[in-house]
């Protein structure tokens, strides 16, 4: 069964002094890589790339780009899946969830996923499971 990455899952990994670092790294590690899809889409990519790169640098980013991003499967937003995602968000009318985090719930929707490697609370708010 697939699962989900999203930013908060792959910055934990990367993060060391992060809360759920030593979760997220057992996770990632245990992942059955080659028997089990771990998707992500390339909204949440530009998000973790961004948001690697100011908090933790370069080095980081080279981790993330050469050692954590290959073994994903990720998902080229199109102008579909982001119409159903602002129309999601615009439906919620909240200023919590962001455009990044409805795309995701929007690809789980329609890939059948219903686990999240995720620290992120939104996701079980929104009905999905979290591996870690």
């Amino acid at each position: 069964m697939a699962v989900f990455a999203d930013t908060s899952g792959f910055f934990a990994v990367l993060d060391g002094a992060d809360d759920n670092h030593g979760e997220a790294r057992a996770a990632w590690e245990a992942f059955p890589f080659g028997s089990e899809p771990l998707i992500t889409h390339s909204y949440v990519c530009s998000e973790t790339f961004g948001i690697v790169q100011r908090r933790l640098g370069v080095d980081a980013v080279r981790v993330l780009a050469n050692e954590l991003l290959p073994r994903v499967e990720i998902v080229w937003v199109d102008a579909l899946l982001q119409r159903r995602a602002v129309e999601a968000l615009l439906a919620a009318g909240s200023r919590r969830v962001s455009l990044v985090d409805h795309l995701s719930f929007e690809l789980m929707r329609l890939r059948g996923i219903d686990t999240a490697f995720a620290f992120d609370d939104d996701f079980l708010q929104a009905g999905f499971r979290l591996l870690a």
